[in-house]
């Protein structure tokens, strides 16, 4: 009886053994790599193994916390090969909590930092950036002129 019970524990020590270390290296592995999660989450999703793109359809939200991004589109495609996201659909992308992008569609160059935005036929793309202004700030703590008295008008 104890050779039986030596025969089930063994082998099953050794798996565990084996399993737990190689989970330890691929969890070290990727943060040695420089792996950093980006998260995108919509209605639906779908992978084409092929050519390694991911396409997000509606209420797309995708949160990239190493890059300081967070945006909302109607469609997103994460195309992993040449590290781009191309978003369309009133997408409006928030990044470092300040600085936004509003347009019809806007394509996300990762490697680069850089974004390409286009807007609706007949509209325009807007971006509002928070720009720190020294000079600004020193006026500032000057008084403002005073502005004349509105004259009523009859």
């Amino acid at each position: 009886m104890r050779r039986f019970g030596l025969a089930l524990v063994l082998p099953a020590t050794l798996l565990g053994a084996l399993t737990f270390p190689s989970q330890l290296q691929t969890a070290t592995a990727q943060a040695a790599s420089g792996n950093r999660p980006l998260t995108i989450r919509s209605d639906v999703q779908e992978y084409d193994a092929k050519t390694q793109v991911i396409t997000a359809r509606g209420n797309v939200q995708m949160v990239y916390p190493a890059r300081q991004l967070q945006a909302t589109a109607a469609q997103a495609q994460y195309f992993s090969k040449e590290r781009r996201i191309d978003f369309t659909g009133n997408v409006y992308i928030l990044q470092q909590g300040n600085n936004s992008i509003r347009a019809e569609k806007v394509t996300y160059l990762i490697d680069e930092g850089r974004f390409v935005a286009l807007p609706q036929t007949n509209r325009q793309v807007e971006s509002i950036y928070m720009v720190e202004d020294s000079e600004l700030d020193r006026q500032n703590n000057v008084s403002a002129p005073k502005t004349p008295a509105l004259k009523p008008s009859n």
